[in-house]
């Protein structure tokens, strides 16, 4: 089945910060002429909150659920009435809901909070559970307003290696093309702590000129792939995550790959994927690397 045929996969469960991420995936999908489909995921017994009482009957979580889905797909429909939207309610837990309907999607879309008491958190539980478990690419919304209006006409690429960076190119690119956007590929690198002091300047002419060729040769493929995609690379020094957060202030979506562990099931959420997961500017997509 190609991915031009899988749907957009949105989860949802009546928070603000869902809302944003039904908004932004409406958008997405019709970029890439996708239908979407909005899904919702609960053990009822673990909610307290919902709709506010009925006369004196408080509404059952099914009752919950059904409107949380109908106003999502409501909001969906106002946004873009060319998209296809559907929607399932499933009683089980979000994150796993969510994760099993990753085996058919596009991609996986989930706001950066919940509406469960830790709404406080800088990235909710059901985000970062889907974000490392997922086997498909995973967009957690979140961000400035500039960010997530997509103003900057520019997506960030952070590159680690050759094992977990491979589909996160392939991923990035092809968004670079639908949206006519620059593509900005960074690869930090940091030059070891035993560096002598006299020989570091040629340490760091090493460092950058390994990244330099370790990025020129990730992304070789997709600039043959891609032609139309204008790329600008970049190889700074410093710590990656530190550095690729700066840059999302200046980006529509920051792109990074994640690895399977061996012999466990989920992925390697490294510094980096949880530096942006928690304090990028922009919406973060997390692409898993197939095997």
């Amino acid at each position: 089945m190609g991915n031009m045929t899988l749907p957009l996969v949105v989860g949802v469960d009546g928070s603000d910060s869902c809302l944003r991420a039904v908004d932004w995936a409406v958008a997405e999908a019709a970029r890439h002429g996708l239908p979407l489909r909005l899904v919702y995921g609960s053990l009822w017994e673990r909610y307290e909150g919902g709709l506010p009482p009925v006369g004196h009957e408080r509404p059952s979580e099914q009752v919950l659920a059904e409107h949380v889905v109908a106003a999502a797909a409501d909001r969906a429909a106002r946004r873009d009435t060319a998209v296809t939207v559907t929607t399932d309610i499933l009683p089980e837990d979000a994150a796993d809901a969510l994760v099993r309907a990753g085996d058919h999607a596009f991609a996986l879309v989930t706001g950066s909070r919940g509406r469960g008491r830790l709404q406080g958190m800088l990235l909710g539980s059901v985000g970062l559970a889907v974000a490392a478990r997922a086997p498909c690419p995973v967009v957690v919304v979140r961000g400035d307003p500039a960010g997530l209006a997509g103003t900057h006409e520019r997506i960030l690429l952070g590159l680690g290696d050759a094992e977990t960076g491979a589909e996160a190119v392939r991923f990035a690119f092809r968004e670079a093309e639908v949206r006519g956007c620059v593509l900005d590929v960074v690869r930090a690198w940091r030059r070891p702590a035993h560096d002598r002091i006299g020989a570091r300047a040629a340490a760091a002419d090493t460092h950058a000129e390994r990244a330099s060729a370790l990025l020129d040769d990730l992304v070789g493929d997709a600039v043959t792939a891609y032609p139309h995609v204008r790329t600008c690379r970049a190889t700074p020094e410093g710590p990656p995550g530190r550095i690729l957060v700066d840059r999302s202030a200046a980006a529509d979506l920051v792109i990074v790959g994640a690895g399977h562990r061996a012999g466990l099931f989920g992925l390697q959420l490294g510094r980096v994927s949880h530096a942006l997961l928690h304090h990028a500017s922009c919406p973060v997509a997390v692409v898993p690397q197939r095997h």
